[in-house]
């Protein structure tokens, strides 16, 4: 994997602050942001904050950041865009008094899937979106713990795609993520690890 510039991307809704450093990038969330369609509550929301480069096939992009989230949807991970009706974010995202690891998957209407982790808090979270054939591949580790599958989930092999770092803020002021690493490189090998 490579780093990517943290000048590399464009946002697709502004932060209320950035601030690069030689550790990496504070991205401070604007209140009431996130990304949502439909499903269940009924609005849509897409005034998140995703920094998006060019995601192409055969490829994959890692996110870290690290977890330090106390308020109601606090959220970070990775942001896939095809549209603004066909987008996949996947990380942790803080939801009835605990972080959980999942993705929200959108192809006109959203869907959400979400399982604690409790034992991440405090720690540098790395989520990996691989994009091969007709899959996007999700998964996740805290610090150098072993990969977990996230999600497995369709995009058309020949959509024009971007990718990146992720946050939003839907029910307060003030949260800012601390991104530690964007990278770059082949998309993962198979699905299923060698035995």
């Amino acid at each position: 994997m490579i780093d990517v510039d943290w000048s590399t991307g464009s946002w697709t809704t502004a932060p209320a602050r950035v601030e690069v450093g030689d550790d990496g990038m504070r991205v401070t969330a604007v209140e009431g942001s996130d990304a949502w369609r439909v499903t269940s509550y009924g609005f849509v929301h897409d005034t998140e904050h995703a920094l998006l480069a060019p995601f192409e096939q055969g490829t994959a992009v890692e996110v870290s950041f690290r977890l330090d989230f106390s308020a109601q949807f606090d959220q970070a991970g990775v942001f896939v865009r095809v549209d603004d009706e066909t987008w996949t974010k996947a990380g942790v995202e803080r939801s009835d008094g605990e972080d959980g690891l999942g993705a929200v998957v959108t192809r006109g209407v959203s869907d959400w899937s979400l399982a604690p982790v409790p034992g991440w808090h405090g720690r540098e979270v790395t989520v990996r979106a691989s994009r091969s054939g007709d899959a996007l591949t999700v998964r996740a580790r805290v610090d150098d713990e072993p990969w977990r599958l996230v999600r497995v989930s369709p995009l058309n092999a020949d959509a024009a795609a971007t990718a990146g770092p992720m946050c939003c803020a839907p029910s307060r002021d003030g949260l800012t993520v601390h991104f530690t690493a964007w990278r770059t490189g082949p998309a993962d090998e198979g699905l299923h690890p060698p035995t």
